[in-house]
């Protein structure tokens, strides 16, 4: 579970902001909404508005730079070169980044300070949410040497064995310019089983979607899991878009390529060997996705088609790249939204609303909202007004972007505004009652004929 997000001195971030999932005490609404773990709790949806450019997006892009960073153990370009950049003078400040999740049975608290490529600073606590105290980890720090250090917690620090690993990290391992999550994470050593618990949060539990984002290895699930393959049957017929079925066409390599590209057909074969899963996923420039799989010393193509009910109940199949952006989008979303029901996993969307029409969207978020057992999180972008449904969100799930004087993003909850539970917060936002909408009086004066040449109007 994500329970909070904090920036500074990121993209649009110029001051410390922090987003959270924590319930606000006082509302009473949608108490379904509340997964309780021990004596923590933790909201389990969140929306965020903001208008074009007020930085509601660099919030997930902040998000998708730390999981880039902690898997890869390198520094993201967008994050090394994003420092915010609307100051008179070069900042001494550093990047912050740090989040507080939680993982199975235990919270963390992971943070990291970066300046010009270099780790200044970066810790790991199992956090006590205020409660209790932190407790070490591991605190690593950079000089202006570019020498490092780390302290353990106690227990590792009076481990002789685990001595003789820590200063083989530090002369071989360690880097300035690189976090050690998951070197630690991968070392064998008892004392550091509790990093290999956060680093899998990281790897597992959570998943970011950005726009352009797709769905992998799709036609490979739905052929070898049945369950799977049949919740993404129910969930697209219901959309009530002409799909009745979803199957999974299944040829053998050779016959999918013919004669006449042995080239590429060999350059897959060696892929596929490469490959630990024996699993292959490409793209077309439809943006068909199939699978190239190796099955009982056999390589298959394998990729999904869609059965449409058409006049006098004629049934037609189409492939993939026949199929709307829409309706790619929505396929996109299926093993999120079976992982939202399934699993404690955190599912980040930016834009949900993208190519899909607003009550489609809105009815698939309500299903989610009103659905008491699920066990995800699902936090999302969107500029989509007709969501804003206090049936669906409580106060505390809705938040804001905007721009402030400085040009920093601000990150303000409607729970803040301390709003009745009936008010009609949809026609609040479009009022501006809450800010983060785009001001449109410059558009109103706009005289766009001016710059349009005699001859262009002929």
């Amino acid at each position: 579970m994500l329970i909070r997000f904090v920036l500074n001195n990121v993209l649009s971030f110029g001051k410390q902001k922090e987003f959270n999932l924590f319930p606000n005490k006082r509302l009473g609404t949608l108490r379904e909404h509340i997964y309780k773990f021990q004596d923590f709790e933790v909201l389990k949806l969140s929306a965020i508005y903001g208008a074009n450019g007020a930085g509601k997006s660099n919030l997930i892009h902040g998000l998708a730079m730390l999981k880039y960073l902690v898997l890869e153990e390198h520094i993201p370009s967008k994050l090394k070169n994003g420092q915010f950049k609307f100051q008179k003078e070069k900042s001494d400040t550093a990047q912050l980044i740090a989040i507080e999740f939680m993982q199975a049975d235990t919270t963390f608290y992971y943070g990291l300070e970066i300046k010009n490529g270099i780790v200044l600073t970066e810790e790991l606590y199992e956090s006590g949410l205020g409660a209790k105290e932190d407790i070490l980890i591991y605190e690593r720090e950079t000089n202006s040497s570019e020498k490092t250090s780390i302290q353990f917690s106690e227990k590792f620090e009076k481990d002789e064995r685990s001595q003789i690993i820590k200063e083989v990290l530090l002369q071989e391992f360690v880097k300035p310019h690189k976090p050690i999550l998951k070197l630690l994470a991968n070392r064998d050593n008892e004392n550091l089983k509790i990093v290999k618990k956060a680093f899998d949060w990281f790897e597992n539990s959570l998943t970011i979607i950005m726009p352009d984002s797709k769905a992998t290895a799709l036609p490979q699930r739905m052929d070898l899991d049945n369950n799977f393959k049949n919740f993404v049957d129910r969930i697209m017929s219901s959309f009530n878009i002409g799909i009745t079925e979803l199957s999974i066409r299944k040829i053998a390599i050779e016959d999918y390529f013919g004669k006449n590209d042995q080239d590429e057909l060999e350059r897959i074969r060696e892929k596929i060997e490469e490959a630990p899963t024996k699993i292959v996923s490409a793209r077309l420039n439809s943006g068909e996705e199939l699978n190239f799989v190796k099955e009982d010393n056999q390589i298959f193509v394998k990729s999904i088609q869609l059965s449409h009910k058409g006049a006098e109940s004629m049934i037609v199949t189409f492939n993939m790249n026949e199929e709307s952006d829409g309706t790619t989008r929505l396929l996109d979303f299926t093993p999120a939204f079976e992982g939202l029901i399934s699993e404690n996993k955190v599912f980040v969307i930016d834009e949900i609303e993208r190519s899909i029409h607003p009550l489609l969207i809105k009815e698939l978020v309500k299903k989610f909202s009103l659905d008491n057992e699920t066990k995800g999180q699902l936090i999302f972008t969107t500029h989509e007004s007709n969501l804003l449904d206090q049936e669906i969100f409580r106060q505390d799930e809705i938040w804001f972007a905007e721009k402030d004087d400085s040009g920093s993003t601000d990150l303000y909850s409607l729970s803040a505004f301390k709003e009745h539970k009936t008010i009609d917060i949809q026609k609040g936002y479009l009022n501006g009652r809450y800010g983060s909408i785009p001001f449109l009086g410059n558009l109103h004066d706009l005289n766009w004929h001016h710059n349009v040449t005699e001859e262009q109007t002929l």
